[in-house]
């Protein structure tokens, strides 16, 4: 999928039938014994079922005391909510490393104003640079807010 297509397409925060269908399935997978919820240790399987990364204790404790504090665990409904959100903030970060590996043409793992400069001299070569200087501030207060920091900007 194309960023813009990605964007479009999860605007609605809806999760796509098939998306569904396997959060479904490893929940069930990781719900063993049939209890109908995810205890910590079976979301973090799930977790990595799906995302390919386990979660630091830090996340499970988030997710743990989000959910309804009644429950045992984390439900189905619950576990679907909190893929949707993990999607999107994935599809979200895949979208910045795009935009960045599309600025960073000699591969050097970060970003120089100059190279910011150059990449919309090529695409946008009307735009002020006070608009280009604006926009590279933007992404640079966009990166640090990251929990993860995918990408680096030199000044």
């Amino acid at each position: 999928m194309f960023a813009s297509e990605t964007r479009t397409w999860w605007t609605g925060r809806e999760a796509r039938p098939s998306d569904r269908r396997k959060w479904v399935k490893v929940f069930e997978a990781c719900d063993e014994d049939k209890k109908g919820y995810l205890s910590r240790e079976d979301f973090k399987v799930a977790v990595v079922m799906l995302f390919g990364y386990k979660p630091t204790k830090i996340e499970a404790d988030s997710v743990m005391t989000s959910i309804n504090s009644n429950a045992s665990g984390i439900c189905l409904e619950e576990f679907i909510k909190l893929m949707e959100k993990k999607k999107a903030a994935q599809l979200h970060q895949n979208e910045i490393r795009q935009i960045f590996t599309a600025f960073d043409r000699q591969y050097r793992g970060f970003l120089t104003l100059e190279d910011f400069k150059k990449a919309f001299k090529q695409v946008a070569p009307k735009l002020s640079e006070r608009i280009v200087l604006e926009a590279f501030s933007d992404l640079w207060h966009l990166l640090s807010s990251l929990p993860e920091k995918p990408v680096t900007l030199e000044i």
